[in-house]
């Protein structure tokens, strides 16, 4: 062991005190996510308003975390929640067991449930981390009304599904053009 040694040691000290500090300032500054980024859930809608979840359950089946709860319920003329026979009554996602994998969104048949770019689901009370179908659905745009109301787009379940996007892309532009 030579003299100099101890003094080698701080070299590393002394090389690294003078530089910048890489430091994120997450709270006031973002972080701006990569467009496929899996973050928290959303359930879509329909053009019209009424949800595009019809309450399979395969999302369900196909977590592996079993984070995913979901009741289906039956659709009548008088409350319409969706355009089949059935709608998901009861929505829950459990935060605290999601693994963020996606397999839920791949196993939809609906395309009702797709991932945000939001990952900000801390919370201090573990109750508030089981998300409810309230929490999830997405927001009611321009143009879309609260369900439960009978359906707007067409006469049958398959009007929704064939004609469902060319009617989405219309109602964006309109929705454009009117802001």
């Amino acid at each position: 062991m030579g003299l100099l040694d101890p003094v080698k040691g701080f070299g590393v000290t002394f090389s690294t005190m003078f530089r910048k500090v890489v430091t994120e300032e997450y709270p006031e500054v973002k972080k701006i996510t990569a467009p496929r980024f899996h973050g928290k859930h959303q359930l879509n809608r329909h053009p019209d308003g009424l949800e595009k979840c019809v309450g399979c359950e395969l999302c369900a089946w196909a977590c592996p975390a079993d984070a995913i709860y979901v009741e289906g319920g039956d659709n009548t003329e008088e409350a319409r929640y969706s355009p089949g026979e059935r709608y998901g009554a009861i929505y829950q996602i459990n935060y605290l067991r999601c693994i963020g994998c996606g397999l839920c969104v791949e196993a939809c048949p609906t395309r009702s449930l797709t991932m945000t770019n939001e990952y900000e689901v801390a919370d201090d009370n573990r109750q508030d981390l089981i998300y409810t179908k309230e929490d999830l659905l997405a927001p009611l745009l321009a143009g879309m009304e609260q369900p439960p109301h009978p359906m707007r787009l067409g006469e049958t379940e398959q009007d929704y599904y064939v004609q469902g996007p060319s009617l989405e892309r219309r109602s964006g532009a309109v929705g454009e053009e009117e802001e």
